[in-house]
């Protein structure tokens, strides 16, 4: 088991921070360079071997022969929780390339006539706070600092593999299977008001509950389930997913694309976990054990989008999504296990909406060079009242720009960048602040890669 925890890191290619922040909630707003330029449009244009993570028909869209790409994902990010009632301010930034989230991309396709295949490694979707251990968010609701960290690191890590067939000179149709690993890190001090609205709720259950109610002078409970180590999780898990696509070309300048990405099927996260009990008269009392967040997944979504080349230098292309959220995330479910006997289970609300995001895109041709522009606008995923400091996967509108420049006929740099406008949402409500906070937070993704053909 031990050895499985690790794969992903060999994956990864012995990244030394791959815990990648997302920004369509827990997602990247597109995969590659081609696609994040244009505003996460791919659902009917080829957007490189970044086709087995959106479209996996538009494999068929790449020039006859192999093509292989290797890139990298640098995230800047820009996050701050406001406590309103005091106006002290946490903050969890990561402002330069020097201290950015990155995340690898591994890919080969070949197409040989009717057929294309290829197979990859991406990091699908992520998230990463770091609020260490002096902000109000590690002081109990009677003001007693207790030192104990308040950070969060999701990586969500895929290896799809995928095939698109040439039906006619017209439709394509494709699909993909992915292997796929989810690891997670999380240090979370909830205050007694939380655990008593918990417990108030039915969301709170087991018999730790009385145990910790039993504590004299009870500030709180901080949970730690997290690994040290840069690349490995607290907690992880193995399962899959895939997408099925297909484009239809319209007319000669234009072609229609669709693709359905399936809900994630993760097993329960698992790994070891600290439960410390915060007492003003006994002081902090750590119990050990075993956790598991249940049934965490990704959601399935619907794309549909076009792409039409208005002249021979330039190309349009837009798509929308519906994206499932209200299903895959309507509460975060813990189960503690400690070693010295009783369990606990929690269930902390999300209550996450579905949303629909658009995006648009553009690119055009000069010589060697091809330029590229873009947006991407989503609905709001998190409810106000139901955010986390620790889970600000909040920004809903980014702007993109990019280029490639063909280096011969063989090779090719691509470069995107995408900004993700600052977002500021405000939470008053038990259970998930004690503190009623503001959370704000922008950020900037830059995504490079090299393709090679032959």
């Amino acid at each position: 088991m031990q050895r499985c925890r690790y794969l992903p890191v060999a994956l990864a290619g012995l990244c030394l921070a791959p815990q990648a922040q997302a920004t369509n909630v827990f997602r990247f707003e597109g995969y590659g360079p081609v696609s994040r330029a244009m505003g996460g449009t791919a659902a009917a244009h080829d957007v490189g071997n970044a086709a087995l993570m959106a479209n996996p028909a538009t494999l068929g869209l790449s020039a006859e022969g192999g093509r292989f790409e290797l890139g990298l994902d640098l995230v800047v990010t820009d996050i701050e929780a406001d406590n309103l009632a005091t106006g002290e301010r946490a903050r969890s930034s990561r402002k330069d390339l020097a201290s950015a989230y990155y995340a690898p991309q591994l890919s080969y396709v070949h197409r040989a006539g009717a057929l294309t295949w290829g197979a990859g490694v991406f990091a699908g979707a992520g998230l990463g706070t770091e609020y260490g251990s002096r902000s109000f968010l590690s002081r109990t609701p009677d003001g007693s600092a207790t030192g104990l960290e308040n950070a969060s690191r999701l990586l969500v890590l895929e290896v799809p593999a995928g095939v698109s067939y040439a039906v006619s000179d017209r439709l394509e149709v494709g699909a993909s299977v992915e292997a796929v690993w989810a690891g997670i890190n999380l240090e979370l001090l909830l205050g007694a008001d939380q655990a008593g609205a918990l417990i108030g709720q039915n969301r709170a259950r087991g018999s730790l509950v009385p145990v910790l109610g039993g504590i004299p002078g009870l500030q709180g409970a901080h949970f730690s389930l997290s690994d040290s180590d840069d690349v490995r999780s607290g907690v992880d898990a193995w399962g899959w997913g895939g997408r099925l696509g297909a484009t239809f070309r319209a007319s000669e300048r234009t072609r229609i694309g669709a693709y359905y990405t399936l809900k994630t099927r993760l097993e329960d996260l698992k790994g070891r976990a600290r439960l410390t009990a915060v007492s003003s008269v006994a002081g902090q009392i750590p119990l050990t054990g075993n956790i598991r967040i249940i049934d965490f997944q990704l959601p399935d979504a619907l794309t549909i989008g076009v792409a039409h080349q208005a002249t021979e230098r330039l190309l349009l292309a837009a798509d929308l999504s519906r994206v499932r959220w209200k299903e895959a995330m309507k509460d975060i479910k813990v189960r503690y296990e400690s070693d010295g006997g009783g369990d606990l289970d929690i269930r902390l609300p999300q209550d996450y909406r579905d949303i629909n995001v658009l995006n648009l895109g553009a690119a055009y041709r000069i010589g060697r060079w091809t330029l590229r522009a873009g947006a991407s606008f989503a609905g709001q995923a998190i409810p106000d009242d139901r955010l986390f400091a620790v889970v600000p996967a909040t920004p809903t509108k980014h702007a993109s720009v990019g280029f490639s420049y063909d280096l011969g006929k063989s090779g090719s740099v691509n470069v995107a960048y995408s900004h993700a406008f600052r977002e500021t949402m405000t939470n008053r409500q038990l259970p998930n602040t004690s503190a009623p906070i503001r959370v704000e937070h922008a950020q900037d993704n830059l995504v490079v890669n090299y393709s090679y053909r032959f």
